[in-house]
């Protein structure tokens, strides 16, 4: 079995995302804050935390990034597990993959609106040669109540 590392956004200590509460268009919050939906965490628990984007953020994305990992092996595959919430108008999610030789973010999953408004998992394996970040981008096209993009319980396993 894997040992993974969890960041479940109860509290502010994440030591894989380690500054997910500076990074700006991303709240943590809960269901009972008043900000429209998810109205609960993944598990249905209305005062549990996640993240969330900030309504604030006028068709733009947010980005949050893991610490530097490094390269894999054939031994250890390095596997991020999450659950997200896309509205299903006009959200965003993707999740990319930097590595240290290159400036640029490539994109290894995405997914949006064709969602009805649940939670969902998935999980991606990263293979790379080299040393990489992982950063999750969320984008909101439009502020109509309702529109949201969401992510709770990010693990990394023991290869990350």
């Amino acid at each position: 079995g894997f040992s993974w590392n969890n960041c479940d956004f109860e509290t502010n200590l994440c030591k894989v995302l380690p500054e997910f509460s500076l990074q700006p268009g991303w709240i943590r919050r809960n269901g009972q804050s008043g900000m429209g939906p998810p109205y609960s965490d993944h598990n249905g628990n209305e005062s549990a935390y996640f993240l969330s984007l900030s309504s604030e953020m006028q068709s733009s994305s947010a980005a949050l990034r893991t610490n530097v990992f490094l390269p894999t092996d054939e031994e250890h595959l390095c596997q991020v597990r999450f659950h997200y919430w896309v509205s299903q108008m006009s959200g965003t999610l993707m999740v990319g993959l930097q590595k240290h030789s290159e400036d640029t973010v490539t994109n290894i999953w995405q997914v949006s609106g064709e969602l009805r408004n649940q939670w969902n998992v998935n999980t991606i394996t990263i293979n790379s040669t080299e040393k990489y970040e992982v950063i999750f981008s969320g984008m909101v096209e439009t502020q109509r109540q309702g529109d949201s993009v969401a992510v709770d319980d990010i693990t990394f396993s023991e290869g990350c």
